[in-house]
This record gives C-alpha cells, structure tokens and sequence, in this order.
C-alpha cells in the first residue's frame, strides 16, 4: 500500500502487487492473480459523492500511464476497498485503518480502509437530505430492480470484490481504465466481482441502472462502487433482505463462524452487526427467492452474455451454475434446507443448459 492511502496523492499513487509464502511472484496482467482497488468519495458539505480506481502494479513495475491525481473536495471523507481475483489478499506497508480480517484470519478476496467511517458520514449526509440516494427502479420483469442484497442474485460471499477495471498493455503493464489511456491498446482486466455482475451483466438484462457517481480519475464519467451499491441496497432493498450470513467462507476463522469477522466485514460494507446472521434462514431465503426470479427472466439470461464464458455460455447459464455452487458453498444441505430447484447442464466445466422449477 502507498503512503497516506486516504489522500489525493495516496490515491494517485500505484499499490504494489506481491506474492508472498514462498509461492513466487504475482502477476497484474494475469486475470487470476490480479487485485483491485476502489474509492468512493464523500464531500461532507454539499453530500456529493465521486469514485476513484486507484491503480495496482506488479512489484518494481512502472505504470503504462501515470494515474490522475484526484481532486478531492475540502474535508474529504474517503473509504477504500479491494478485490482480488486469487484466494487470499493481505494487506502491507501503510494500513493503519484498514481492515483485512482478524489477526491470522484474512478474509480472502475482501479488504477496506476507512469504510466505516466513510459509511456513517454517508449515512448521516442522507439523514440529513445532503445526499440522495436513487430509486430502484422497476426491471423489465415488472419487479424491483435487484440491489446486492437481494436473495435473486447473491452467493455464498455477497458484497464482496469491485467493479473495477484496468487497462492491460501486452507487455504485463497496467493502466487506469480511462478514455485517455484506451490509445494505449491492450485489454481490459476485470475483477470476478457480484458488484460487477450485477452492474455490467444483471442489470443491462433487466432494463436497470445501478447508482453512479463521477469517476474522478475518469473526466467525471458516472461509474458505480461498491459504496454505491450498498448505498442503494441498504435505502431501497425490500424484505427479504440479504446480510453477510455467518456461514459466508469470508467471515470463517477455519471451519468456524467467527462473530470478530463478522462483524468487522459487514461494517465495511456499510450492514449492521446486530442483524440476524443465521446460516439456515439465509440458506432458506436463497433457495426460495433466487429461482423463482432465475425462471421469470430465462429468456432474458438466456439473452445476455456470461460473465465467464469459460464457466458458463449465457448469463442464466452462469447465474443458475452460480446458485447450485452458493448452496453448496454455503453448507445448507447440513443446515437442513432442501435443494433449490434448479438443474444445470455441464459440457466439461463449463454450464450450456440449465432448468428452473
């Protein structure tokens, strides 16, 4: 991590990718090894809200373009997250603030910095009508656009990872994926994110629009975060709402729920502590929401294009591959809830078939 990470010249300045354990080097460039980092920006005085991507590079690497330097508003209030595309993300150098997991018991893909407090000073710029929170919305289906806490589109570990993107050059350097750099070439790199499959892959199928602020790195492009998602889902998600379970793989220590992690995860991403956090009714709800909404849009999954065409050949491919994986994952056969009804077709690894109800 850089100096001060919270500060316009933290923000600018490029994180560090390195391997660690004796396994060797970590790549940027290779997509299953690759971190993201993300901000969201709260101005306290007026409530608007901006993003910001900060850049990830390989150890002793140089960027392919020297990333913008924010302009941040007076007082800034500033939260950062991460998402990593391997199993387990630590965090070094300057993280005072930040929040990994529990000592000797990383979450696994997820991190932040200061999102607690960025959450509150949000929440309270809401309270007080500085900062406005959009509607959902109506999807095409006729229902509530889906937020990341509805039982339609979680996993076993909701809220986790970003809808970042880096620009990557065939030489293995990264870049901002910003309009100025894309003369640079290259490809896109992605984080296997539910912030992004909802943002870039559910929503579009449904006819909805996630929230958005200006990216700050990005000419004021409206792009969406993690903070935004949660934002939405926590002022507008309908009952029955999706938290953090205790049975999520991110907030085990071992084999074990840990009530530490738990807690230290849903504050990141802007959930109560004191919420129920029961395995089985969460396993419950999973089961009965998510096919039902699976089945009613099939035409348009079926539509729309697979996040991991590798994995799956459509979005209700994938989506269906996903929910029988989460159930699994999460354990709910032990906890006692039947099977959801959905039965997915694999050519190999990879789903071309599946069916609801």
């Amino acid at each position: 991590m850089p100096s001060a990470p919270l500060t316009a010249a933290g923000l600018a300045t490029p994180y560090r990718l390195k391997g660690s354990g004796g396994q060797g080097a970590c790549h940027e460039a290779d997509q299953a090894q690759a971190a993201f980092v993300e901000a969201t920006v709260l101005d306290p005085s007026t409530g608007a809200l901006s993003v910001y991507h900060p850049l990830v590079v390989d150890d002793g690497a140089r960027p392919a373009a020297v990333p913008v330097t924010p302009q941040l508003p007076a007082g800034a209030v500033v939260g950062v997250w991460f998402g990593f595309n391997g199993t387990t993300l630590t965090l070094g150098g300057d993280d005072a603030g930040c929040v990994n997991g529990t000592p000797d018991s990383p979450f696994g893909q997820f991190a932040d910095c200061g999102a607690a407090r960025f959450f509150a000073a949000a929440n309270a710029s809401v309270a007080a009508g500085r900062t406005t929170v959009p509607a959902l919305g109506t999807a095409a289906d006729g229902r509530p656009c889906p937020t990341t806490r509805d039982f339609a589109v979680v996993d076993q570990d909701q809220s986790d990872n970003l809808a970042t993107s880096y620009r990557v050059l065939d030489d293995g350097r990264t870049a901002q994926d910003a309009v100025a750099n894309r003369g640079l070439g290259g490809t896109v790199l992605t984080n296997a994110s539910d912030n992004g499959l909802l943002d870039a892959f559910v929503d579009p199928a449904l006819g909805c629009r996630p929230m958005t602020a200006p990216d700050l790195g990005d000419g004021g492009r409206p792009v969406p975060s993690l903070a935004l998602n949660e934002l939405q889902a926590a002022a507008h998600q309908g009952d029955p709402v999706a938290l953090v379970p205790a049975n999520d793989p991110m907030v085990l220590a071992g084999d074990t729920p840990s009530r530490a992690k738990l807690t230290l995860y849903r504050l990141g991403v802007d959930q109560s502590p004191a919420a129920s956090s029961d395995g089985a009714a969460y396993c419950r709800s999973l089961v009965a929401v998510a096919p039902g909404r699976l089945k009613a849009d099939q035409a348009r999954f079926s539509a729309a294009p697979s996040p991991d065409p590798a994995a799956a050949n459509s979005l209700f491919t994938f989506l269906a591959q996903r929910l029988q994986a989460s159930y699994q994952n999460l354990k709910c056969a032990d906890l006692g809830v039947g099977k959801p009804a959905v039965t997915v077709r694999q050519d190999g690894d990879r789903a071309v078939a599946a069916t609801v109800g």
